[in-house]
């Protein structure tokens, strides 16, 4: 699969002096990580006043800082068998019960034994739309949660999708346990997310975050844990674990937002529910599938306790 985009270009105008050209960059461009700008630097990608420099060099006002970003190198994919769970397909869609472990789609790094890879190959039909490494994928799950995604098999579809999340028409429920007795057994978490600014590879609730809600429902209480069902009317990076770690109850193994669980080699968060207007005839359509050996294993270890 080839990538016909053009290089970015982006400049800057140093309006402060003294400031080390890599410092600056990190502050100007937020987006890209200080390995990543170190390389362009090395590559000669990023030049002041023409020239390329090396990443201590003190700015002066008025230095002009030029970066090129190349596009991303050409990636083939390639079918892979990787043995899939369908609940529900149609000429139109695929709900996969996805299994945790497994990459949704194919990133910098990591271009195999993603879960597009496994469509390809079992789907060989499924349309594949210009240099896009995601075909079919309309929302996504982290690698470490397990439950449904839905995957559109044409570009009409795809678009008749995307139309439903951006509408808010789509239903997510999630099982999750997270750390501690969450009071009260029915609530709402309403709190912005975005970029975590002290560590971009984070999210965390910011103010200049993009709206999010989750709401909740305590299903029981087990051994200082709660094991609840939560709903994303928005669909932000790592909602539900950056909530619920927001207000002190952390997803249960979440070594992101939390900490390490010697019951859990992953979160104890599955998408178990989902609700949607297929295609084939304009209905809604309810989907749900059973929490996993793994988390349930966990479930029955714990000792359920009084509401």
């Amino acid at each position: 699969m080839r990538s016909d985009q053009a290089p970015e270009i982006r400049v800057f105008s140093v309006s402060q002096a003294g400031n080390r050209l890599d410092r600056f960059l990190a502050g100007a461009c937020p987006d890209l990580s200080r390995s990543q700008i170190q390389k362009l630097i090395e590559s000669g990608y990023i030049t002041v006043n023409a020239h390329p420099q090396r990443q201590a060099l003190k700015l002066k006002t008025g230095d002009a800082v030029r970066i090129t970003i190349p596009p991303p190198e050409p990636v083939l994919l390639v079918p892979e068998n990787i043995p899939l769970r369908a609940v529900y397909e149609d000429p139109d869609v695929v709900i996969i019960d996805k299994p945790a472990g497994l990459t949704v789609h194919p990133a910098p790094g990591h271009v195999q034994h993603t879960l597009v890879n496994a469509l390809l190959n079992r789907y060989p039909d499924l349309e594949v739309f210009g240099s896009s490494l995601r075909p079919g994928i309309v929302h996504r799950l982290d690698k470490d949660t397990s439950g449904l995604i839905v995957v559109a098999r044409n570009e009409k579809t795809r678009q008749y999708l995307i139309n439903q999340f951006k509408l808010r028409q789509v239903k997510k429920g999630y099982l999750v346990l997270v750390r501690g007795r969450l009071a009260p057994e029915r609530g709402a978490i309403e709190a912005p997310v975005g970029r975590d600014p002290s560590n971009r590879k984070r999210m965390a609730v910011v103010s200049s975050g993009r709206e999010a809600r989750t709401t909740y429902r305590v299903i029981k209480y087990v051994d200082g844990y709660t094991y609840l069902e939560a709903q994303i009317e928005t669909g932000r990076t790592h909602q539900i674990r950056v909530h619920f770690a927001a207000i002190g109850h952390p997803v249960a193994g979440d070594t992101v937002y939390g900490m390490r669980n010697p019951l859990l080699k992953r979160q104890f968060l599955h998408a178990y529910h989902l609700e949607l207007r297929l295609p084939s005839d304009g209905r809604v359509h309810v989907f749900s599938c059973d929490l996993p050996p793994d988390l349930e294993g966990v479930l029955k270890t714990l000792r359920v306790t009084n509401k």
